[in-house]
């Protein structure tokens, strides 16, 4: 397959973001979900050896096929991507005093959750860095249409760049049929938005690509914490 000549700009300005961002932000880091998106990311930065440096949230409860996806990039690239994990203190009264599967019981239980595995992990991982970048595209769901390429992020009082906002999801796969890059086997099983196993499930033809997320909750309200403050603009 040849890229269209469209992609292809958006490749070639893609890199020169991702480039620019790392000898003007240094020391930036690359939190990979693991998903399509962030494997173009992976490859990218990969491919042309950028100083930034890449790092995973396993929460404890990720697909097996995930976990795979994690031993295909260090075979491919060389690559040992930094896994990040939750308190085990947190969990443990998370568990004790909620159950198991509380996340399922209400939205403030199962952000709460997220907040334990994700959240603090990420805050974790991302002390000592002036910016961080995600997979991030506007398409994926309502909470992301006015995504830009740089905000400031005022949770984590750090510059966050989205080189991918404004690709389409057949972009993404372009560009991973292309270069052969290596993805999670979920996505051949309609699983286009891939989080923790219990709650992901696949799509049906229609859905949107996140309706596979909390898909007992309400569309406007599906952010783990992670990215809960899409709206936010570089500062004057």
């Amino acid at each position: 397959m040849i890229l269209s000549t469209e992609l292809k700009q958006k490749v070639e300005k893609t890199q020169a973001f991702l480039q620019d961002v790392s000898v003007t932000h240094g020391p930036v880091t690359f939190a990979n979900s693991l998903g399509a998106e962030d494997m173009v990311l992976t490859d990218m930065i990969c491919r042309n050896a950028l100083d930034i440096s890449i790092f995973t949230l396993d929460t404890g409860r990720l697909h097996e096929e995930t976990y795979s996806l994690l031993d295909q990039i260090k075979k491919r690239y060389n690559l040992l991507v930094k896994v990040c994990y939750p308190e085990a203190t947190a969990i443990e009264h998370y568990v004790q005093v909620r159950g198991i599967n509380a996340f399922y019981d209400s939205v403030e239980a199962r952000k709460s959750c997220c907040q334990i595995r994700k959240v603090e992990p990420l805050r974790r991982a991302l002390e000592g860095k002036k910016a961080w970048i995600t997979g991030l595209r506007r398409e994926q769901s309502v909470t992301r249409e006015e995504l830009k390429s740089t905000e400031w992020d005022e949770n984590f009082q750090l510059y966050k760049f989205n080189p991918l906002h404004d690709w389409h999801e057949q972009d993404t796969w372009d560009y991973i049929r292309e270069f052969k890059v290596p993805y999670n086997a979920l996505h051949d099983q309609h699983f286009p938005s891939i989080g923790c196993a219990p709650c992901t499930r696949a799509v049906h033809d229609g859905e949107d690509v996140r309706a596979g997320r909390w898909w007992w909750e309400d569309a406007a309200s599906k952010e783990c914490g992670l990215h809960r403050d899409a709206k936010q603009r570089v500062p004057a």
